[in-house]
């Protein structure tokens, strides 16, 4: 079997890396055509910049940048509130915001209930 090739709204990654951005912005939900259609904030600028200079560990806070064709394999270390966790840009993110890879909030584990949480809590031997 042949391997699937990727395609985003009926176009390959070349297909779209050779767009302008005001064509690329034409195949986006309404959502990030939006975004773009505003401009690029100063610190997404400089994201760019750093994207498009090739440097090799980009960190960043800025959690709202759509992933563009140009950023297609780039590893990027994004703010997740208390530590950066690396991101490899892959075909089937584009089109999406850079935060999305990166949840925030971790999972509720829940364990046995404390002292006093309830009525039988307090016959409970405490070691």
């Amino acid at each position: 079997m042949a391997k699937k090739v990727f395609q985003y709204r009926g176009k390959t990654i070349e297909e779209l890396q050779a767009l302008s951005l005001q064509e690329f912005m034409e195949l986006l939900p309404a959502r990030q055509r939006r975004s773009l259609k505003r401009g690029f904030t100063d610190p997404q600028k400089s994201l760019l910049k750093q994207i498009r200079a090739g440097d090799a560990n980009i960190k960043t806070h800025c959690r709202d940048l759509i992933i563009l064709p140009e950023m297609m394999g780039k590893k990027i270390l994004v703010f997740r509130g208390n530590a950066f966790e690396p991101v490899t840009i892959e075909e089937e993110m584009i089109g999406h915001f850079i935060g999305e890879f990166v949840p925030t909030r971790k999972n509720v584990q829940h364990s046995a209930p404390g002292i006093g949480a309830t009525k039988s809590s307090s016959s409970l031997s405490v070691k």
